[in-house]
């Protein structure tokens, strides 16, 4: 009896600090309306007001998750499957969040579970992929098994998953069958906090309960040196915009059979020549096209922030990352897919105070999508707890 009265009060304690930082961040957006600045962000390296929704209820949400967050991570599991994940290549950063809860957010990680906000299952779906799989047989039955199980086991040695329905627990995944994955218990799929790069609203993502995941191509596990930011004066840009890749999925087709090779202004390729520098190109041009393959995820959206080019989302039901507290459209052009035969009109008609605007939004919100290492104060990993942060605040034991 004494444990259940134990229980209660740390639950009540719980609600009634999330309900302090609520009644803190309404104030917030009382006080600081849209279009008004911070000054706390401004004095804060400096961040432009233009690319939040609120910079003040921003701010003053970031502020309660660092004095309130905490995160149980459960050490059920073994390696590689779970602890583990891929820290370099298209979904580095799943592995590289694993690596950081586990081992270096003190401030954010609690030993003790009953403290917690939030619980953490931190498998790996990429590596669920590659040790589970069968290759081309495309069965991912054994993956939503291997989480079905993990769910099971937690449940029945814990009480906070059947407390709750899993609603308060997350999983993170960048590979693109993190969905699939996530099928693996009902309870996960339509409760949990589900953190995916695949944000595809039209395959059953929920921006009430989900976040998506911002997808970071590290070939060796670091930031290309080209793609640092240099003390030069910007480059000059010969180029409009510039895409290469591969034919994938239903949106690329119609950008290269409008323009690849018919505009030398659009460096529009599916293959590069070998004469021919990706990194370059997209340091060249002003902007650089993001149109969705297979799944609605693209990694040149961030790497296109890293290059200072503007990015054109190019991609139907994608819900991109952070957008409920940063305006994208502050940093990048979204076009719509039916209008891909006028993108050299589209992008010629943007004036160039309007550029220079897009340019100033995607310097300041590039902090926002850098993976360092340690972390650092409203980096990616901060931003996708902040992201986890919002949800369980919006959630009521």
């Amino acid at each position: 009896m004494k444990g259940g009265e134990e229980d209660r009060k740390s639950e009540k304690g719980v609600e009634e600090g999330l309900a302090r930082a609520r009644a803190a961040i309404r104030t917030a957006v009382a006080w600081n309306p849209r279009n008004q600045s911070c000054s706390s962000i401004s004095h804060d390296n400096s961040a432009a007001s233009s690319i939040y929704r609120n910079p003040g209820a921003f701010y003053q949400s970031y502020s309660e998750m660092e004095r309130r967050l905490k995160v149980y991570v459960y050490t059920e599991g073994d390696l590689p499957i779970v602890h583990d994940g891929p820290c370099k290549d298209i979904y580095s950063i799943e592995g590289r969040f694993i690596h950081e809860i586990e081992h270096g957010a003190k401030q954010f990680r609690t030993r003790n579970p009953d403290d917690a906000l939030v619980y953490f299952m931190p498998f790996s779906v990429t590596w669920m992929v590659k040790y589970l799989y069968v290759p081309m047989t495309y069965n991912v039955t054994p993956l939503r098994h291997f989480v079905s199980d993990y769910v099971n086991v937690i449940s029945s040695k814990y009480p906070f998953w059947n407390r709750t329905q899993g609603a308060d627990h997350f999983m993170l995944a960048c590979h693109d069958w993190g969905p699939h994955a996530s099928q693996g218990n009902p309870n996960l799929y339509n409760n949990s906090i589900r953190v995916l790069c695949n944000a595809n609203s039209s395959e059953g993502f929920n921006p009430q309960k989900d976040v998506s995941l911002p997808e970071i191509h590290l070939y060796d596990g670091n930031i290309s040196p080209k793609l640092l930011p240099s003390p030069q004066p910007a480059a000059p840009h010969p180029y409009l915009a510039f895409f290469a890749g591969g034919v994938h999925g239903p949106i690329r087709p119609i950008l290269l059979k409008h323009w690849r090779g018919r505009d030398p202004q659009l460096q529009v390729h599916e293959y590069l020549p070998e004469n021919l520098d990706y990194y370059t190109l997209m340091v060249q041009s002003k902007f650089c096209l993001c149109p969705s393959g297979y799944e609605v995820a693209s990694p040149r959206i961030v790497e296109a922030i890293y290059a200072e080019c503007v990015p054109v989302i190019l991609s139907k039901k994608y819900v991109l990352p952070f957008s409920d507290v940063l305006r994208w459209e502050a940093f990048s052009m979204q076009i719509d897919v039916e209008d891909i035969p006028r993108l050299k009109e589209i992008l010629r008609a943007i004036p160039e105070e309007k550029y220079e605007r897009l340019i100033e939004g995607i310097r300041a919100v590039r902090r926002h999508f850098v993976l360092n290492k340690p972390a650092k104060r409203f980096d990616v990993f901060h931003m996708i707890l902040h992201s986890v942060w919002l949800r369980r605040l919006n959630l009521k034991l």
